[in-house]
């Protein structure tokens, strides 16, 4: 059995490695993390949009979302408005450099990922959908906040290697 659950444990790894590395392809090329580029593209499918809603579309909390709309709205872009109705009532709105920058950022999943699941039969999608809700479950991390793609995991040390069970430098 120790072997099936050191198996388990590399592909899980080595998810988590993948998933830091197109993190860190986001960060170095568009200045975005995967929450803040899910964001922005949900904004500009909504239109206008009130940050609990958008918390809301893209399962963050709403401390979560302010955060990151603090920081798309320092960078110039979203706005923000108060609607003339209510004026307590806020709204976030894409500028012209968010429009930009969603046309030119790459899906939040990896393009090879997402390409290649694409191919599968629907049926064989809702079974990794299943599975992988099961392993969220199992870890206890149902009640996690998680916008529908993939976070980096924590920084790891230089020379980890994931591909090793057991590695010193990750455990």
């Amino acid at each position: 059995m120790a072997a099936l659950e050191d198996d388990i444990l590399r592909a899980l790894r080595r998810i988590s490695r993948a998933i830091d590395l197109h993190s860190k392809h986001l960060a170095s090329t568009f200045g975005l993390t995967g929450p803040q580029l899910v964001a922005l593209r949900t904004i500009g499918q909504l239109g206008e949009v009130a940050p609990s809603e958008l918390a809301r579309e893209v399962s963050l909390s709403q401390a979560t979302m302010t955060g990151i709309i603090d920081r798309l709205a320092a960078r110039q872009l979203v706005t923000r408005e108060r609607t003339s109705k209510d004026r307590r009532r806020v709204t976030v709105r894409l500028t012209d450099a968010g429009h930009a920058l969603i046309e030119q950022a790459p899906s939040p999943l990896q393009e090879r990922f997402v390409a290649r699941l694409q191919e599968l039969e629907v049926l064989e999608q809702n079974a990794i959908r299943a599975s992988l809700e099961r392993i969220v479950e199992m870890m206890g991390g149902d009640d996690l906040d998680a916008a529908p793609l993939l976070e980096p995991a924590a920084t790891l040390p230089d020379g980890a290697d994931l591909t090793r069970p057991g590695s010193p430098d990750i455990d």
